[in-house]
């Protein structure tokens, strides 16, 4: 029998609702609401349920918003007697992907992301960083044309997210993304998409947000994890401490490996893709990775009774 991994959305997947349905059914993932707000002493469950969008947007609600939804529907899995073999998020994804494995608390988690999401806010002015979405372009050369870019004009764009063959996301100064959006049109690929995000998230740029976050890593308990949790920046399974801690500083200006992580999953026997938390996003790009496989979706109760019935069977 295969194994299940258990995978959890980054930022770009947070609407307004989200949870909103468990959160009214099930006891404990209103108790993971709850404590979202006490920890943070906001109403960080009125805004995911009510809005306004913008406002949920903002990278310092979205962050902690997109953590308590999703470890919300991990609890319900759990309860429900389905656990991972291992996990994995995208991004702001594995702080769930962490909680969920036992290496932090949910409590130190959600206040994590918040204290993430400002600092990555404050790094680099509004405006003045930028990413984009390159379709239908080789990895390697889009990578040197990036290096090029920033060597010659020192214009920092780099590769952020490595998503899935033919869709690599590019992060740094708003000229140096605008030079490699004209460059990659020229050199073939397909498209070229600027992305609405408010900074150059997993770009060199987000080096003084890395420092401020060591410091709040610091004051918190990160612990063994009890399941191994695949790293974004390596794309290998950690349990360690101090590696996690170390993984996730470098995540910040390092490019999220997904296309990797979701290969060594693979690698691993994982057969079963649980996606937990709002969204599809990354059930599409595992499914652009390997057809082969079964992907479920955890985003609302009908969802997860779903899943839990189908896991269920599957494993019977």
């Amino acid at each position: 029998m295969g194994k299940i991994a258990f995978v959890f959305p980054g930022q770009g997947s947070q609407t307004v609702g989200m949870g909103q349905d468990i959160y009214q059914e099930n006891e404990r993932a209103q108790q993971t609401f709850q404590t979202a707000d006490r920890k943070l002493d906001v109403a960080l469950s009125n805004l995911i349920f009510h809005g306004p969008q913008e406002e949920l947007t903002i990278t310092y609600n979205a962050q902690p918003a997109l953590l308590t939804t999703s470890y919300a529907f991990f609890t319900a899995l759990t309860e429900a007697g389905i656990t991972p073999d291992y996990t994995a998020g995208h991004s702001l994804g594995e702080y769930t992907a962490l909680a969920a494995a036992g290496a932090m608390s949910f409590e130190d988690a959600v206040y994590t992301v918040r204290k993430r999401g400002e600092f990555m806010e404050q790094a680099v002015p509004n405006k003045q960083g930028s990413m984009a979405a390159i379709l239908g372009m080789d990895r390697e050369l889009l990578a040197d044309i990036t290096a090029e870019i920033t060597e010659t004009t020192g214009e920092t764009v780099q590769l952020a997210n490595i998503n899935c063959p033919g869709q690599i996301v590019i992060s740094g100064t708003r000229k140096g993304v605008e030079t490699a959006i004209v460059q990659v049109k020229e050199k073939g690929a397909k498209r070229a998409l600027p992305l609405d995000v408010s900074g150059p998230f997993h770009s060199a740029l987000m080096k003084p947000a890395a420092d401020q976050l060591n410091e709040v890593l610091n004051d918190i308990s990160i612990v063994q994890a009890d399941i191994p949790v695949i790293s974004n920046v390596t794309a290998e399974p950690i349990t360690e401490p101090a590696d996690i801690q170390e993984k996730l500083i470098e995540q910040l200006y390092s490019p999220v490996l997904w296309e990797d992580s979701v290969k060594k999953l693979l690698d691993l026997g994982v057969d079963t893709f649980v996606e937990v938390g709002p969204g599809k996003v990354l059930g599409g790009l595992i499914k652009k990775i390997d057809r082969s496989v079964n992907i479920y979706s955890v985003s609302s109760l009908e969802t997860l009774a779903k899943t839990i019935e189908a896991l269920k069977e599957e494993r019977a």
